[in-house]
């Protein structure tokens, strides 16, 4: 982490000053940056993209715990909080479809708006019975 910060700093000030106010050797830092990649590191690389291709066949619905399991049916050892950090910091997000909530109760005990009128919609002259429909 130290190193990582020294790396992003080191245009505006110089390497041996972090290195000094961060109280890390030159020595282990330049040892860092020639370092090659850890296995982990790698997978962590290639991981990302079988999350996206199952996220987004999943039309970006499942979570970490359900993607933890479909990268495990696909032979991939990952465990659910690697995949929720993987997911975090690619920006995948899950979206729960909205439950449907009925608005209407066909069932009630009312009487409906015909029967009220009794039909009678015939006029003897003009603005005597007015209609609306509120759908």
């Amino acid at each position: 982490m130290k190193f990582q910060f020294i790396d992003a700093a080191k245009e505006s000030f110089p390497v041996t000053r972090l290195c000094q106010v961060l109280d890390v050797s030159q020595s282990g830092y330049f040892a860092w940056r020639s370092r090659p990649a850890s296995p982990r590191q790698r997978e962590d690389l290639v991981l990302p993209a079988h999350i996206r291709s199952a996220f987004t066949l999943s039309n970006e619905t499942y979570g970490s715990p359900r993607m933890t399991r479909e990268l495990q049916n696909e032979g991939l050892q990952v465990g659910r909080r690697r995949t929720a950090r993987l997911m975090r910091e690619n920006g995948l997000k899950a979206r729960q479809k909205r439950r449907f909530k009925r608005t209407t109760d066909s069932h009630h005990a009312f009487p409906i708006a015909p029967n009220l009128l009794e039909q009678d919609f015939s006029a003897t002259r003009p603005n005597q019975k007015w209609n609306a429909d509120i759908s």
